[in-house]
């Protein structure tokens, strides 16, 4: 098989989709793998990284598409790069579809096989290409928060990790899943005062028993009277909740927001699932902040992006497994012989083939 991995075109996005070990293992096993020239110059990789294990190097990206049967990406296509895609064609990256119609349709015209790192799951609901990434999302948070708690920052002024004498910061984090069980971990071991709200008890119950019944560590239900009293009261709000495919709720109304104190921060880290603040709107690694209602607000997609040398190396870690059971199979067996890489399929054939992705689109499920 002939793999592609083109150099990520997103604002500030300088993660690669295979490192040059991945390569060599690809290689050994009888592929030939196409690297575009600096693709992984922003995650510390040199091109000559790629060249010394026998990748083949090549410059211009029409070429590389148009030699590849798989593209491996880390984010979600930008249109322009649509272009370069054609029927027979297979992708394999990120894409968060549901609340990028304009993308799903060029996806659809293109007629690929576009497989989705967020919605390949395994039997027991687990998601195995995200799950690394919702770490490293959680942790970010909290270190984007600390920063931007600082006044030369616009920030409230208060330091996140605690001293004595001091009132401890207070983190609220509305998601019990991955991402807003590392959030908490590290915020608490920081010294701050956290709480998280979920809708799933279950999630809940586990996180606090991860946590170790932490005694800075309230959980609670996420009701919108719980979600108010705690937003009043916090310095810090985190969004972390997560929709297979689809799109998250607003749960954080604009008068939620109103009633924080002037300086505090929010952090939207499911703004790719269009966010579940009311009052947040996308933001970029380049531009990553605006105030509004007196708030900070933190709403970038791609956060790991911002340390691409660990993402790189933890998200790979994750796809090398069936980005290599593709390579030995073939795409068509390997989906037949993985049911978690069949339920990352995304687009197939012209149509859209998951169906929290096409309910939430409006379109018709095939």
């Amino acid at each position: 098989m002939i793999i592609g991995l083109p150099k990520e075109t997103k604002d500030q996005e300088l993660r690669v989709g295979i490192t040059p070990a991945g390569v060599n293992t690809l290689i050994k096993s009888g592929n030939r793998v196409l690297v575009q020239k600096n693709a992984g110059v922003g995650s510390g990789i040199s091109d000559d990284s790629y060249i010394q294990v026998g990748a083949e190097l090549v410059k211009a990206p029409e070429t590389l598409f148009s030699s590849s049967d798989l593209i491996v990406k880390v984010k979600e296509f930008q249109i322009h790069e649509c272009e370069l895609l054609r029927p027979g064609l297979t992708t394999f990256s990120f894409l968060s579809l549901g609340i990028n119609p304009k993308l799903a349709q060029a996806l659809m015209q293109s007629e690929v096989t576009a497989i989705a790192y967020e919605t390949i799951e395994l039997k027991d609901g687990s998601l195995p290409i995200l799950k690394p990434m919702s770490a490293l999302t959680g942790r970010l948070a909290i270190d984007v928060a600390t920063h931007y708690l600082k006044s030369p920052q616009g920030g409230s002024g208060k330091l996140l990790s605690g001293i004595s004498g001091a009132e401890p910061v207070r983190v609220v984090i509305i998601g019990a899943g991955v991402a807003g069980f590392h959030a908490a971990e590290l915020a608490l071991n920081m010294g701050a005062k956290v709480t998280v709200l979920s809708r799933g008890g279950k999630r809940l119950e586990e996180l606090k028993q991860g946590l170790n019944n932490h005694s800075e560590l309230e959980v609670a239900e996420a009701s919108n009277l719980k979600i108010a009293e705690s937003v009043e009261l916090a310095d810090v709000v985190i969004g972390a909740i997560r929709d297979t495919g689809g799109s998250v709720p607003k749960l954080v109304s604009r008068s939620m927001v109103r009633s924080m104190q002037k300086g505090s921060v929010i952090i939207d880290a499911c703004i790719d699932q269009g966010g579940c603040i009311e009052t947040s709107r996308e933001t970029t690694l380049s531009n990553p902040i605006y105030v509004d209602e007196g708030v900070i607000h933190y709403c970038i997609r791609n956060m790991p992006g911002a340390v691409p040398r660990t993402a790189t190396e933890s998200l790979v870690n994750a796809t090398l497994p069936y980005i290599e059971l593709m390579a030995e199979k073939g795409i068509q067996a390997a989906l037949a012989f993985d049911d978690a890489l069949t339920l990352g399929i995304n687009v197939e054939g012209g149509k859209i083939v998951q169906s929290a992705v096409a309910k939430t689109l409006g379109f018709e499920f095939q």
